[in-house]
C-alpha cells in the first residue's frame, strides 16, 4: 500500500486579516506557491464570479483546484450546484465539497428523504463532470444533529448510493461541555445519555464510526479546543457573537485575540486528526486522499482576530505533513 495524502487550503484564509486591503486573486495564488507546503486549492465560487480567471492562475501557478464546493440551499440553489459541476472539468475538481442547509427555502425543515434526493440529484449531475458530491458536517446544516448521518446514510445505501462526507472535525469538538452549542441542534440529551459521543478520546466517538464505515471522502482541518470561546471580535447577522469554531494554531500576540492561549488544549483537536490520518495510512476503509487547510476570517472562525490567518493555515499544513509522515513511517507513503 503506497497512501497518498494531498494537502491544500481554502482560498477563503489566504489572506493575513480581514481589516486589511483585500486581497486580489493572483496575489492569493503566489501567497500559495510561495508557501511551499500546500498541494492544490479548495474554493466555493460565489454566484457571478467569473471563474476562468481562476482556471487561468490555476494553471499559471501549478496549483490544480481540486475541490470545488458551496453553500446550497434546497428549493433555490439548485441553478448555482450546477453552474459549480459545470466548471469542475475545467479545474480538475473531483471533490464536491457541499453544505446544505436544515431549511428548504420556503421555511420548512428537510426531511431525511429530502436529504437524500438533494444528494441524489447532485450524483446524477456530477457524473459526468467526475467530480464526487460530499456532504459536510457543519452547523447550520442538516447535519449538525449529527445522528442524522447514519439515517440518511442507510436510505442512501437502500438506494445503490453511497454517502460521502467531508469530516471538519472542529464542528464537533467544539460543542463538548457547550450546553448552548448542544442545544442549537437539539442534541443535548442524546450526548448526555451517551448517544451520541464527541469526546475524540473515546472509541465510540461518531466520527470514528463514520470513519469505519467508509463514509468520509474529504476533510478540512482548522483547530478547536473543548468548549472553544466565542468570537467576540466578530458578530453573526443576528448580532450574537461568533459561534467559536476556530482556536489559533500558533500562539497569537496578546493584543490579537481574546483569550488565554494553551497550546494543549490543541491534544484533543490533534487526536482526533491524527485518527483520521492513521486509519487513511493503515487500514483499507476508504478514507480522504486530501485535507484542506481552512482557518477562516468569518464570524463564526477567525473574524477580526489580530493574527494572520494565513500564518495559521500554512503551519497547520506543515504540522499534517510531519503527521503523515511520522504515520506512515516504513511505507512508501506520497504527500504532493
Amino acid at each position: 500500500m503506497n497512501p497518498t495524502l494531498h494537502i491544500g487550503v481554502n482560498i477563503d484564509g489566504v489572506l493575513h486579516r480581514d481589516d486589511m486591503p483585500p486581497v486580489d486573486a493572483e496575489t492569493q495564488f503566489q501567497m500559495i506557491a510561495d508557501a511551499g507546503v500546500f498541494d492544490y486549492v479548495e474554493m466555493n465560487p460565489p454566484e457571478g464570479v467569473a471563474l476562468a480567471r481562476y482556471v487561468e492562475l490555476s494553471e499559471r501557478y501549478a496549483l490544480p483546484v481540486r475541490v470545488l464546493g458551496g453553500i446550497f440551499c434546497a428549493g433555490r440553489d439548485e441553478a448555482h450546484l450546477r453552474h459549480v459541476i459545470e466548471w469542475a472539468p475545467h479545474f480538475g475538481s473531483t471533490v464536491l465539497n457541499c453544505q446544505l442547509y436544515a431549511n428548504h427555502a420556503d421555511g420548512h425543515r428537510l426531511t431525511d428523504t429530502e436529504v437524500v434526493q438533494f444528494y441524489a440529484q447532485a450524483c446524477e449531475w456530477a457524473a459526468p463532470a467526475g467530480c464526487i458530491p460530499s456532504f459536510e458536517v457543519h452547523v447550520d446544516m442538516w447535519n449538525e444533529d449529527f445522528s442524522r448521518v447514519e439515517r440518511v446514510g442507510e436510505l442512501l445505501a437502500r438506494d445503490g448510493l453511497a454517502l460521502r462526507l467531508t469530516l471538519d472535525h472542529s464542528h464537533l469538538i467544539f460543542k463538548i461541555g457547550n450546553g448552548e452549542e448542544l442545544d442549537a441542534p437539539g442534541i443535548r440529551s442524546r450526548v448526555e445519555a451517551g448517544e451520541i459521543v464527541l469526546d475524540p478520546a473515546s472509541p465510540d466517538a461518531i466520527f470514528k464510526q463514520w470513519i469505519a464505515r467508509g463514509w468520509v471522502h474529504h476533510a478540512h482541518a482548522r483547530s478547536v479546543t473543548p468548549n472553544n470561546p466565542r468570537n467576540a471580535r466578530m458578530r453573526r447577522p443576528d448580532g450574537r457573537p461568533g459561534r467559536g469554531i476556530q482556536y489559533p494554531f500558533v500562539r497569537p500576540a496578546t493584543d490579537q485575540w481574546d483569550g488565554n492561549w494553551d497550546e494543549a488544549a490543541l491534544l484533543p483537536w490533534k487526536s482526533a486528526v491524527r485518527h483520521l490520518l492513521n486509519a487513511h495510512a493503515h487500514s483499507g476503509i476508504s478514507t480522504p486522499q486530501r485535507i484542506s487547510c481552512e482557518f477562516i476570517p468569518f464570524a463564526d472562525y477567525g473574524g477580526g482576530a489580530g493574527y494572520s490567518i494565513f500564518e495559521n493555515n500554512v503551519a497547520c499544513a506543515a504540522w499534517l505533513r510531519s503527521t503523515w509522515l511520522e504515520q506512515t513511517a516504513g511505507q512508501d507513503a506520497v504527500t504532493a
